[in-house]
This record gives C-alpha cells, structure tokens and sequence, in this order.
C-alpha cells in the first residue's frame, strides 16, 4: 500500500526527522486558506499521486504569490497526471501539499528498504539526491553506499556514523545525517514497510537537513497489524480491478498485453506468461488463484478478466493439488454464463479430480479450447487471439 508524500512526511516527523511546515489542500478554497497560514512566499505546490516524476510532468510547481498559486492549483486539481510511473492515462490530482520553497545548497538521498539477496533490511544513501538518483545509481552502482542491518536490532549508530562518512559529511550535519539514517531504519521496521525513502533530503543554505519529499509503501499483508496506517489507503489512487480482487483475496496485477491469465500458484503464473511470451503473445494480467480458491473465487476472477476491454483471449492453466479441477470447472462455467464469453477461452486442467473437471466443461455445451498441456494451451490462446479461433 502506497502513501502521500504528505502522509509519509508525517510518520517521519513523528520519528524525529526534519519536515517542512506544510498544509495538504482538497479545493481552492482551502488551497488559499493553506497558503495563509503559511505565510511567506514563494511557495511549493505538489500534487498528491501515488507515483514519482511529478516535476517532470508538472505536479511540483512554485508559486511566487497568492494569485499564482491559486491559478496554478486550478489547473492541478482535477487533472490526472501522467509520470513514467503513473499507467497511461494517469491518476487524479484531489490533494495539494503546500510548502514554503526552502533553497538547497545540496540534495541528498537516503532509504531504507528489503534485501532480498542478504535477506534483511538495508539503508542505502547517495551524495546526489534529487529527480536523477534512479538514473545515476544504473549508471554507477558506486553513487548508492548501504549498510545491510538487522530488523531486530535496528541500524547501529556506528553503521549509520559510517553512511555519513563515506558521503563525505562532516560535523553537526553527519550527526543529524546519522540520526535521520537510524530514523528511516526504524520507521521501515514498525511500520512494516517495503520502502521508506527521502528523496532530496536537502542540506539547506542555513546549515540544517530537511526531509523535501517522502515516499513509504507498506507491505499489505501486514496491514492487520496496522490499522492506523491502513486508514490511510487512497482507492482513488488505486486500479480498480486490482482492489475488487483483492476483496475477494486474489493475487491480480494488470498488465498491458490481450491473454488474460487465470492460473493458481505464482510460479505456474510466471511460467504460463513466458509460454505466452515465448509463442509471441502478451499476457494482460497476473492473476493467482492460491492453492485453495473456491468456485466463488473462480467465479469473481472471471469477472474481472472478462471486464478489461482489451482482452482477445483467455488462457486457464490449473494444476489441481489443494483446489481440485472439477472446482475449477464449476467456477468456470458458474461465471461464464453469468458474464457469457466475450472472447475464446482455452482451459487447460491437471491434477486432483482432472477426469471430472474436463468432463463437466466437455458436457457444458460452452465453446471452451481444451488444451492437454501448457504448451498448446499457450499456443492456443495467442492464436485465438490473433483470430485464430
């Protein structure tokens, strides 16, 4: 689950770190009202979406007086804005944080997120903070140092002493670097989080750090111990087909392709996109069943793949172990008509119960592709949607 930046400042300042002044906005009038009680110009305005790249698109911009930010906030709310990180057609500005513009004689950068590889958390920091770290740490590996620590113990202050020193900090600004190093060490740790990042935190010209701007995604399947954190979820900022499954405790991230996927177990998934790949298709979704879906759960999965318009075809690829195939099969043909097939669906089943699962889709009447193995299942499916069937 991802966080505002105004959400995210606000978790980090009641960890001790340095945040600006700032006040969120959801209209024009309390946009006017934000600015007033800041009261001192010139002043950001940053639009609230669940995405990076906002300056670049013109989500950051600075206003030199009341009149300014007011028209600069109209033209924000309301538009959905387009990132490299944001889907095609965007998401919508509903909020505004308002900050005073604070001069930075030198931007940092400084996160703590997972190391899968080391399997344990890890802080990492760069001399050159700002809107082109992603870019310079994939031309140098070199510009990121980290200190891998341990979530039970949190990062030592030592490690963090030694961040600062290899970014070439000195006197009160490595202490106040070392202090904000262990801060986002523990925020990541007591929120369950998967990322806690600041990105610029800006040595300012009167010497002290400032946290410009936040980043916090918390792993979802901790949120039942946070739920004053999952109060904070934005749907609006959400793909609506992603929340409706995960409702109904699906695993489904769209994708950009036409062959829908229904599959249960991840790596089946993965498998069954390459297939899709390898016979020259594109896979439209991640969807994983999990090993004990019901027909209920079948069904709805259905309805969310037969719900995306550009879907040519649909490609089920079930092992039956836990969940059995003649399972499978009710699902199947409980959601196919109730939603009818809109485009050809190929089935391929194995496993627990196979024999009464094929025989129940063979005797449905339903113009369902059976496919024996998963290789002419994928091919199937791109042929089918390239209007081979």
């Amino acid at each position: 689950m991802k966080l505002h930046e105004v959400q995210a400042k606000e978790i980090l300042k009641a960890a001790g770190l340095p945040v600006p002044q700032g006040c969120v906005a959801d209209s024009l009038e309390s946009l006017e009202r934000a600015v007033r009680k800041i009261g001192r110009f010139p002043v950001v305005l940053k639009a609230q979406i669940h995405a990076g790249g906002r300056g670049k698109a013109g989500g950051v911009r600075i206003a030199k007086d009341a009149p300014e930010a007011a028209s600069l906030a109209k033209a924000l709310f309301g538009r959905r804005l387009v990132t490299a990180q944001t889907p095609p057609e965007g998401l919508p500005v509903d909020q505004i944080l308002v900050e005073p513009a604070a001069p930075a004689s030198r931007e940092l950068y400084l996160a703590a997120t997972i190391d899968r590889r080391a399997g344990s958390s890890v802080v990492l920091a760069s001399a050159s903070g700002g809107c082109g770290i992603g870019e310079a740490a994939s031309h140098d590996p070199g510009a990121l140092v980290r200190e891998v620590f341990s979530p039970a113990e949190g990062l030592h202050p030592f490690q963090a002493r030694l961040l600062a020193s290899r970014l070439g900090l000195s006197g009160q600004v490595s202490e106040a670097f070392a202090e904000a190093a262990m801060a986002v060490a523990r925020v990541l740790v007591e929120t369950d989080a998967m990322l806690v990042e600041t990105n610029p935190l800006a040595l300012l010209e009167s010497g002290h750090l400032s946290v410009l701007d936040a980043r916090i995604e918390i792993e979802d399947n901790a949120l039942f111990r946070h739920p004053d954190l999952e109060c904070l979820r934005d749907v609006r900022q959400e793909d609506a087909l992603e929340r409706r499954a995960q409702a109904s405790r699906l695993s489904y991230i769209p994708m950009d392709g036409d062959i829908a996927c229904l599959v249960n177990g991840a790596g089946l998934a993965m498998a069954t996109m390459d297939l899709i790949r390898l016979h020259g298709g594109r896979p439209a979704n991640f969807l994983d069943l999990s090993g004990g879906a019901s027909a209920a759960q079948v069904g709805e999965a259905f309805r969310i793949l037969f719900s995306e318009p550009r879907v040519k075809a649909v490609l089920v690829n079930i092992f039956g172990g836990i969940v059995k195939c003649d399972t499978i099969a009710l699902g199947i043909l409980e959601a196919v008509r109730a939603v009818g097939i809109r485009s050809p669906l190929v089935v391929r089943l194995e496993g627990t119960h196979v024999e009464e699962g094929r025989k129940l889709l063979r005797e449905s009447g339903l113009p369902i592709l059976a496919a024996d193995g998963l290789d002419e299942a994928a091919r199937k499916a791109v042929e089918a949607a390239k209007g081979g069937a």
